[in-house]
């Protein structure tokens, strides 16, 4: 009696590395397609059929798995739609070996088969699986050392002072692969550069850009893709402090280079730069101003004990290596140390404390998700993770700023400061999220 044949739904997967030559009529994709096509047709005798469906991915590297084609496929694998996946060779599907034991079990799991046309084995067998994984070990060295050779090939081209792609900094053009200067931009990174060895603060030179309503850089990619410039922050500005190609450096892995770029500014105004920034970095608030009067208190003005008295700033006297700072309560100094818990507290101890709770504020998830919400209420598009990305900026900038730029922000986003023996208890300003928010992103109310 003859077995009744089982039909087999084959699906065909084809991908190709880059877009190049895609646009043809008839291109790689359609190559890889035709030779599965051709294959499956051989075993109709077996009960192949192939699904009325293409699994394609046009310019998706091989290196992983996210690659939509790859998922419409993997998607019809779990609800049973394919039994066969035929692909033109072996590592159109995957080039990773740990990808590919992943794959390999979700085939397992419903049943499905895969065939390589160009090398002639299947995952059906002991010998194939064999197979295939000598050969993808095979797949993943060429792959691993044809890296190495393009990354020796990317430091020689850098230790030459060569522009080696990428998106092109602000101030420079890329024209046949090598950064000219765009004379527009670069007086954004002058006025950058000057503004900041004038005053020295990125608070103040953030809302000097977004006056002059100076940008990011737009450019256009090689593929034709236009990206548009937006708002100047906190982190731009720094990294365009930091960058040694304005002066006309190249860098890669820590070492310097001389480019083949014009430099924008000059090596005095590079060194002078870096030099404030060390400076701001390093400095004490003890060395700005040795007069008890005008010491530099972060949270004057809104530390209170636990009875509700203020406690004011307090110079304990100095040594010959350091001054001594503190803040006493009013009510210890009118009433006597006995009359309240916590007399004194020393501002070196305090306002660290003070300090490290704020910057797990400005990451708090619900600190995030209630700014975005008021954020919304002027620029309905923007996203939770834009909101986050600013807010974040606050720990990158805060050690950078003058310790007058610090108070002022302490008392935007600090109502009020309780010290008692249990602990520190801090009350927010109601508003203070949402102004140090604009300043970060340089957006204000309407």
């Amino acid at each position: 009696m003859t077995q009744p044949l089982i039909k087999k739904n084959c699906a065909i997967y084809t991908r190709k590395s880059n877009e190049e030559g895609l646009e043809m009529e008839y291109n790689s994709l359609d190559a890889q397609y035709d030779a599965a096509m051709h294959y499956i047709h051989a075993q109709q005798s077996q009960g192949w059929v192939l699904v009325n469906k293409r699994y394609d991915d046009g310019g998706w590297s091989g290196g992983n798995l996210e690659r939509p084609g790859l998922k419409r496929l993997l998607a019809d694998v779990e609800q049973g739609l394919v039994d066969v996946i035929v692909v033109y060779k072996m590592d159109r599907l995957t080039r990773a070996l740990f990808d590919f034991s992943k794959l390999v079990e979700i085939f397992d799991k419903h049943g499905v088969t895969f065939v390589s046309v160009t090398e002639n084995f299947n995952t059906t067998t002991s010998m194939g699986r064999l197979t295939l994984n000598m050969l993808l070990s095979f797949a993943q060295f060429e792959r691993e050392l044809v890296g190495e050779r393009i990354r020796d090939k990317f430091a020689a081209s850098k230790r030459k002072g060569m522009w080696m792609g990428g998106t092109p900094p602000l101030g420079y053009d890329v024209v046949e692969r090598k950064l000219v200067v765009n004379r527009q931009e670069a007086k954004i990174i002058t006025f950058i550069y000057e503004q900041f060895l004038r005053h020295g603060s990125t608070i103040r030179l953030l809302h000097e850009l977004d006056e002059r309503c100076y940008r990011t850089k737009s450019w256009t990619t090689q593929t034709g893709n236009k990206k548009q410039g937006g708002k100047i922050d906190a982190n731009v500005v720094i990294r365009i402090l930091r960058n040694p190609i304005f002066k006309g450096i190249i860098s890669h892995k820590g070492e310097h280079h001389q480019g083949e770029h014009e430099p924008i500014i000059s090596e005095k105004v590079w060194d002078d730069v870096q030099a404030l920034i060390e400076k701001r970095r390093h400095a004490k608030p003890r060395t700005l101003d040795t007069k008890p009067k005008n010491a530099p208190y972060l949270l004057r003005g809104i530390i209170f004990d636990s009875a509700g008295w203020a406690m004011t700033p307090s110079d304990g006297g100095k040594s010959k290596r350091r001054r001594y700072r503190y803040y006493v309560s009013t009510r210890a100094i009118k009433h006597g140390y006995q009359s309240v818990d916590v007399r004194s507290v020393a501002a070196e101890q305090i306002e660290p404390i003070i300090i490290g709770q704020l910057r797990q504020f400005f990451v708090a998830p619900e600190v995030i998700h209630r700014t975005h919400q008021r954020a919304q209420m002027h620029e309905p598009n923007i996203t939770v993770e834009e909101v986050r990305k600013a807010l974040a900026q606050f720990d990158e900038i805060w050690d950078q700023l003058f310790p007058l730029e610090q108070n002022r922000i302490m008392h935007l986003i600090v109502k009020r400061i309780q010290v008692s023996l249990s602990g520190v208890t801090i009350t927010y300003q109601p508003n203070g999220i949402m102004d140090v928010y604009e300043q970060l992103t340089c957006k204000r109310r309407a």
